[in-house]
């Protein structure tokens, strides 16, 4: 198999969350950059990032760098990258990008000159002046940063974000790969109970269902790359066939999802079905100040309304307040809550132990972290 250089694309402030991720799979020839994260493997590393990626965007295949001064300098130096290693002659072959601190500025020029470039590698290849496009798709990515050019090809298609069990959402949805990085930055383990009050489309409890069974979260998703004469069946089958025999099914967890809104509760439900983690996850309709819970221990992890896409800033304030007061009386458990408001901790009443920066989409949020007593050790006999 093919040593080949993958980069995996991330949100800002999630990038040791996604090196972590891929040295769990076994790569450790990692390197941390801004909005992502490289590393080295084969054919089957391609398959396996793909399914185990949780807090990544994508995974793209890293065909060369170079610097490109001029539109010149970018025509010729893609030109003299191998790509007809990976895209064949009945290819279909888009070009996307960004360009940011470079003297070639014009995204659609240089999406148009990377387009002929590699039009041209591909004739002196495969001896054709016309490639008509009707097969797989090999979609090219390109990104120009301080005049240093890479070129990719993204081999998951949609964004690894969709693991396909919500193709209904409610109001401002949580992006499952932030939920399940808001999970792998807390506390919670499988033994403990986990709440999620404000559980909209049920994304993080069906998310921590997802850890806790070690389900893989592409495992019932499709991949753009999947369709790549270069990558064989057998590689994906053995991808998925490890993914399955890693499941734990038998696993006993205590996840909780409540909301206002009984849609939102019947959204919850069907995802959790969708996802397969209807087993492992409760919803039950609950407003705020009827929250109450026995279990001790536990981690309460939630995404609030922030008020700048849902709620009015003086409800969602004095929605924090009101927070504040009746998480004090769980005084054994963590809190982990999510919000864009720079004034949480004030009207929360308590400062945080750990504050962490994490983005939403394009809204700059902040991870507040109040960590809990650690649970008595359970005697062993």
């Amino acid at each position: 198999m093919a040593n080949i250089e993958l980069i995996a694309t991330t949100l800002l402030g999630m990038e040791s969350l996604v090196s972590r991720e891929i040295k769990s799979l076994g790569y450790n020839n990692v390197k941390v950059e801004n909005g992502r994260v490289i590393f080295k493997g084969d054919e089957q590393a391609l398959c396996r990032g793909n399914l185990w990626l949780r807090t990544a965007e994508r995974l793209l295949l890293k065909i060369g760098e170079f610097t490109a001064l001029t539109f010149d300098e970018l025509f010729e130096g893609t030109k003299s990258l191998p790509w007809h290693k990976w895209i064949p002659e009945n290819a279909a072959f888009p070009v996307k990008g960004y360009s940011l601190k470079s003297k070639l500025f014009s995204v659609p020029d240089c999406q148009a000159i990377i387009k002929k470039a590699v039009v041209e590698k591909l004739k002196t290849r495969y001896k054709k002046q016309w490639f008509e496009e009707n097969g797989p798709l090999y979609p090219i990515r390109f990104s120009i940063m301080k005049d240093r050019v890479t070129l990719m090809l993204d081999t998951s298609g949609e964004s690894l974000h969709k693991r396909g069990y919500r193709q209904v959402s409610n109001e401002a949805p949580l992006r499952e790969t932030l939920a399940a990085a808001m999970i792998m930055l807390s506390d919670w383990r499988y033994d403990r109970p986990l709440i999620d009050p404000f559980c909209g489309s049920g994304t993080i409890p069906i998310e921590a269902a997802l850890i806790g069974t070690n389900t893989a979260p592409g495992i019932n998703r499709d991949f753009i790359s999947k369709s790549w004469p270069n990558i064989p069946k057998k590689l994906w089958d053995n991808a998925h066939n490890e993914a399955h025999d890693m499941i734990k099914n038998n696993i006993d967890l205590n996840i909780l999802g409540s909301d206002i809104n009984s849609k939102a509760i019947k959204l919850s439900q069907d995802n959790a079905i969708k996802s397969g983690m209807d087993k492992h996850t409760m919803f039950k309709q609950c407003a705020l100040k009827d929250f109450s819970t026995n279990d001790k221990y536990g981690c309460i992890i939630c995404n609030p309304p922030y008020g700048e896409r849902i709620g009015k800033l003086d409800e969602v304030e004095k929605l924090y307040i009101e927070m504040g007061n009746i998480f004090k009386k769980l005084d054994t458990w963590s809190f982990y809550v999510l919000t864009s408001h720079e004034d949480f901790e004030r009207l929360f009443g308590k400062k945080a132990n750990k504050n962490r920066k994490l983005y939403n989409g394009m809204i700059k949020c902040y991870y507040y972290q109040f960590f809990g007593p650690r649970p008595p050790r359970k005697k062993t006999t």
